[in-house]
């Protein structure tokens, strides 16, 4: 009776972690659905024929191949410069938020001051204010200064961990430099460090994996900002203006100065594409650092 019931609660077990397995496989499935599928139908629609689009036995798989989609959206982006110009203000950026962002998570973690608490609880405001807040000040002593249409309102808000998102990088900081242990620093200074070499020296090498989420977070965001860029580069070739201009100028082009003519199904064609080259180079990005990113992101302890 003993072995006949061992026997039947194996079985429950084995059930419990299959039915489990099946369940998890599921959710992945669905989730890996939802992110691939627009890639996938972006890919099949750049490289399809104009032809193929009023064809009704073509869904995904085209009949007649081409890569003028791809021609006609580098030449009216003007993709190269635009790509060089894209990755210039992304890499910028993102370098000099990750250094502006950890002295200030140092500072909150380890240098306790007056008041210090309540300024950050000023960090984790600026979380969760929408930035159209303070958009209209910011942008009116930008322009005071002449400093529209240029980098410097993207360098200085970055020198000064008051970037897109540095309030969540800060935190990010804070949270890491809390969790190592306070002995090391307390070696440290005992063998005559400082504070500044004891951050440059013990803390940012044991910060690696908060460093790489934030440069990865912050490249991405900036690469896909609009709401920034539009603001501040109205005549620069980056990607976000490129993108959305991409229709109307298309339409330009195909039908002689009159945009309403153009083919809406084409102009839609094109666009595809033309967004698909626009996030090629973070998806190639994210093929090499994804190990690192995964990791990174585990340590940090951000997901929970």
């Amino acid at each position: 009776m003993a072995a006949w019931l061992l026997a039947r609660l194996l079985s429950f077990q084995s059930w419990k972690r299959g039915l489990w397995s099946c369940v998890r496989l599921g959710l992945i499935m669905g989730l890996s659905f939802v992110i691939i599928y627009p890639i996938l139908q972006k890919i099949a629609t750049a490289i399809k024929d104009k032809s193929d689009l009023y064809s009704p036995i073509v869904i995904w798989v085209p009949e007649h191949y081409t890569w003028d989609n791809f021609k006609q959206a580098i030449r009216i982006m003007d993709y190269w410069t635009t790509l060089g110009n894209t990755f210039t203000l992304s890499v910028m950026t993102t370098v000099l938020t990750a250094i502006s962002c950890a002295f200030a998570g140092y500072g909150f973690a380890r240098l306790k001051f007056k008041g210090s608490n309540l300024l950050f609880m000023g960090v984790i405001l600026t979380i969760l204010v929408p930035p159209t807040t303070i958009l209209i000040p910011v942008y009116l002593n930008l322009k005071d200064l002449n400093l529209l249409n240029t980098y410097w309102p993207f360098i200085l808000t970055s020198m000064t961990a008051n970037s897109m998102k540095a309030g969540l990088y800060i935190f990010i900081f804070r949270q890491f430099f809390r969790g190592i242990p306070k002995e090391v620093e307390e070696a440290a200074y005992i063998d005559g460090a400082g504070v500044s070499r004891t951050f440059t020296r013990i803390m940012l090498p044991n910060a690696l994996p908060s460093i790489v989420t934030v440069l990865l977070f912050a490249f991405v965001w900036q690469w896909n900002d609009s709401f920034y860029t539009t603001t501040y580069l109205t005549t620069s070739k980056v990607m976000s203006i490129q993108l959305s201009s991409l229709p109307y100028n298309l339409g330009i082009m195909l039908s002689d100065g009159v945009s309403s003519r153009a083919d809406p199904f084409y102009q839609s064609m094109v666009l595809d594409t033309g967004m698909l080259l626009a996030i090629l180079p973070l998806i190639l990005i994210y093929i090499f650092v994804q190990r690192y990113f995964v990791e990174s992101v585990e340590r940090t302890g951000i997901v929970g």
